[in-house]
């Protein structure tokens, strides 16, 4: 059966990640980068699919962990009748060979230990050939090779590494797994000592630019800082949505997606995000990969892209895999990735404004693409599209949609009316194509029975990304319709203190409270001046965070436990840009 999504941590160096869950187990990885294949896809199957097991053999008495202070290096300590030992467990960054290490050290008495390392390529489906070369185990499919070198004897066959040791009181014993390419030479032998040293150097110098004063809740900050940093594919600045796929959002439901890729409505948030906690250069890397990635044809923007900037990411099923907690589909790729989303366009032009109001050098190519984003959301503005939520089902008039098309036309003309004083038919134009979205959304998207701004024209749903609307300067906190809209949503989409960004279903498996909607709630809060009730709201967010404070998409509230891909970058953003808001003040979408 499936561990609870709060039982694992994150290991990352840049550009892949692993999920290790509290009883010792590496239960996912994806070599060489965060959208390959899975060598370990225990997560959303069995052991049989691929994992990493490393415990104590006798019964287990207690256990405790916790990142060590200021990196995304793990501790686990065991306690056993005859002693107790402590797993270190971490991937080395900017390394020659990708590589997970762990050293179990000893603390006191005598403890005997098991490691099983199964390798199951192409998400669980393909062992490999595996031999055993001077005491080293090497395992070769196709393209991959992965070796692991060990302080202790390894048992290697075909189906399993094994190791069986003892660890006395201020032994330790090392492990290094590393990744190559099959027609490379293999990776040299990695000095665990020595990267233990440099990674906690580097995760250490990297958060320490953090200025604590900055909010009342540095230590979560911190640890969400971390995990985005972690989500950042080194070599392009990408960030990825989620480390993992087919998490599901509700239970044993069908809503299992691959979040393993960068998308575009994440950009203004990661760059708020980024600014205000005073990390320009990875604001200043992840606008350069956007401006990339979109290149030059807005016509041909996709919503979400592969962490090199890739388009293709074709949807397929891995039958091959049980699900997590017998959640099935197991999805690879995405199709949402085709979907005509006019909301994005208005997310990379309010990105591109919020980093020139920050002060990041401006390029030639910003203003180049911005007018021809807004020459092309001339012609499409009002056309259907998916929605932020990613509908698979018909097109519609999605009114956040039409929000970020006025946003789009809002801050070009912003931006233009502070550079150039001249008059021109572009300008013109848009200037009173700005008073048309507004108007349009103000009668079409409004709905006077429920008090509410609605999911989409004529529509009676209600949608917690309405909260954005303030956010993004739509329109003021203080306009009667938004103040509606706020209380509406909390009273009607309020799940135990937190926010859903739908109403649940009367029958069938409902999707969890959206954890970055109950941050929005909470700006919202604030921004109409009511900051004991925001910080309040941040709070229960907060509460629902595992123990080493990692967030997934979604929490369920009846079944008290994270749903949804994990750990989820837009919550973690989401916990960042909120509680800098809560003790501004800060760098906003908005304008401020």
């Amino acid at each position: 059966m499936s561990q609870p999504i709060e039982n694992y941590t994150l290991l990352s160096d840049g550009e892949s990640a692993a999920l290790l869950c509290r009883d010792g187990s590496i239960d996912w990885l994806c070599w060489p980068r965060f959208d390959d294949d899975a060598c370990f896809s225990a997560l959303l199957g069995t052991p049989e699919n691929g994992h990493w097991a490393l415990h104590p053999i006798d019964t287990i008495l207690r256990q405790d962990r916790r990142y060590q202070d200021n990196t995304l290096v793990m501790e686990t300590d065991f306690e056993v009748s005859g002693g107790a030992v402590r797993i270190i467990d971490f991937m080395p960054v900017g390394v020659e060979s990708q590589s997970v290490i762990r050293i179990v050290e000893g603390l006191r008495g005598a403890v005997r230990m098991r490691s099983q390392l199964r390798l199951r390529f192409d998400y669980g489906a393909l062992p490999p050939w595996t031999t055993s070369v001077d005491g080293t185990m090497e395992a070769r499919v196709g393209p991959d090779l992965v070796m692991l070198r060990a302080d202790c004897k390894l048992n290697v066959t075909d189906k399993s590494t094994d190791a069986t040791f003892e660890v006395t009181t201020g032994e330790r014993v090392t492990f290094v797994m590393s990744y190559g390419r099959s027609h490379l030479p293999p990776p040299a032998p990695v000095d665990a000592e020595a990267e233990l040293s440099a990674t906690q150097q580097y995760w250490n110098e990297w958060i320490s630019t953090f200025d604590n004063s900055k909010t009342m809740w540095p230590a979560q900050v911190k640890r969400s800082l971390l995990t985005l940093k972690a989500l950042i594919y080194r070599p392009s600045g990408a960030i990825v949505a989620a480390p993992t796929t087919s998490l599901p959002e509700a239970p044993g439901g069908r809503l299992n997606w691959d979040y393993r890729y960068c998308w575009l409505r994440d950009a203004s948030f990661a760059l708020v995000a980024l600014l205000n906690a005073g990390f320009h250069e990875e604001a200043n890397e992840w606008r350069k990969w956007l401006l990339g990635a979109i290149a030059g044809s807005p016509e041909n923007i996709r919503i979400m892209y592969r962490v090199d900037g890739g388009r293709h990411m074709q949807e397929r099923t891995l039958d091959s895999l049980q699900g997590y907690q017998y959640a099935r589909p197991v999805r690879v790729g995405n199709a949402a990735g085709t979907q005509h989303q006019v909301d994005v366009l208005g997310e990379i032009v309010d990105c591109l404004d919020v980093a020139r109001r920050a002060g990041l050098p401006a390029t030639e190519q910003d203003c180049i693409v911005e007018q021809r984003i807004l020459e092309h959301l001339e012609k499409v503005w009002n056309t259907p599209g998916s929605g932020i939520w990613e509908s698979r089902s018909e097109p519609r008039h999605y009114t956040y949609s039409r929000v970020m098309a006025w946003v789009a036309v809002d801050r070009f003309l912003s931006h233009r009316a502070r550079t150039d004083v001249r008059a021109s038919p572009i300008m013109e134009r848009l200037t009173a194509l700005r008073q048309t979205i507004r108007d349009e959304i103000c009668h079409e998207g409004w709905n006077e029975a429920l008090g509410s701004f609605t999911q989409y024209y004529g529509g009676h749903e209600l949608d917690a990304s309405m909260l954005l609307l303030p956010l993004v300067g739509f329109l003021p906190v203080d306009d009667p319709r938004m103040a509606s809209t706020i209380d509406t949503v909390q009273r009607e989409l309020s799940d135990g203190g937190l926010i859903r960004r739908e109403k649940a279903l009367a029958q069938g498996p409902n999707e969890g409270a959206f954890l970055a909607c109950s941050c929005w709630m909470a700006d919202c809060l604030q921004m109409q001046g009511r900051s004991g009730e925001a910080r309040a709201q941040f709070e229960r967010v907060l509460a629902v965070s595992n123990d080493l404070g990692l967030l997934s998409e979604q929490y369920n509230v009846p079944g008290k436990h994270l749903a949804g891909n994990f750990p989820q970058a837009l919550t973690h953003l989401a916990i960042i840009n909120t509680a800098l808001n809560l003790c501004g003040p800060t760098l906003q979408r908005g304008g401020g």
